[in-house]
């Protein structure tokens, strides 16, 4: 008889087995099932006042749940807002915050522009080109050279940092000329450029802060001069 029964309840539990792949879609998975059986339980309550309790009984849930950001500004807010969400916007409770729409919610945003607006020249940036086109919109005087030859320094440590170790200022000039539409002219100009040594040496000291810090020096166990091995000395 006892060997009978204990077949019926295997053979029970197999066929009565529940799969995830078989369970509802969970809407936010990181509060897990129970949660979400619990919100759906919440939802059917005829009784307003009994499910006002039972959402502010989740919510505390909720909240232990993620302890580490209870001290997050509108923490409650974000709470609620997924109380509504996890019910498919079915619950109807009295929050202390404006109910999401799932309208809202589905909006998309807007279409990123590529930011790329001379791929001829990435090397010298998207900046290079808005302090371009402000210096355009400048009055001619004293402040406007400065900031044409500022562009062109700047012009000229990014094109040594990309490619080759040396650039004749001419060159910078025809960039900046092509880039202002020709209202930047510096062609014909006796203007000269920062020397490209020193350039150079700015954009090396810049790569070595970049190096993150704290790493090990792999230090070679050769002699420098001869290439061989340094002789072990015993302390």
């Amino acid at each position: 008889m006892v060997e009978k029964y204990k077949k019926e309840i295997a053979n029970d539990v197999v066929f009565n087995l529940e799969y995830n792949s078989e369970r509802e879609h969970l809407i936010i998975p990181e509060y897990g099932r129970h949660l979400q059986k619990l919100i759906e339980q919440a939802t059917v309550i005829e009784d307003d006042v009994e499910r006002n309790k039972a959402a502010k009984y989740i919510i505390q849930v909720m909240g232990s749940l993620n302890p580490h950001l209870r001290d997050v500004p509108d923490f409650q807010h974000k709470l609620w807002d997924q109380l509504f969400i996890m019910s498919d916007f079915k619950l109807v409770a009295n929050s202390p915050y404006p109910i999401p729409s799932r309208e809202v919610l589905q909006l998309k945003p807007d279409v990123l522009k590529y930011p790329q607006n001379f791929p001829k020249y990435r090397y010298y940036g998207n900046n290079i080109k808005y302090m371009i086109d402000v210096a355009n919109k400048w009055e001619d005087g004293e402040m406007k050279n400065a900031l044409v030859k500022v562009i062109a320094n700047h012009m000229k440590k990014s094109y040594l940092s990309w490619n080759k170790d040396t650039v004749k200022d001419d060159v910078i000039f025809e960039h900046l000329y092509e880039l202002s539409d020709g209202k930047l002219n510096l062609i014909q100009s006796s203007e000269e450029l920062l020397n490209t040594t020193d350039l150079l040496r700015t954009n090396k000291r810049i790569s070595n802060k970049i190096t993150p810090a704290g790493q090990p020096k792999i230090q070679s166990n050769k002699n420098t001069k001869t290439g061989k091995p340094k002789p072990f000395i015993k302390k």
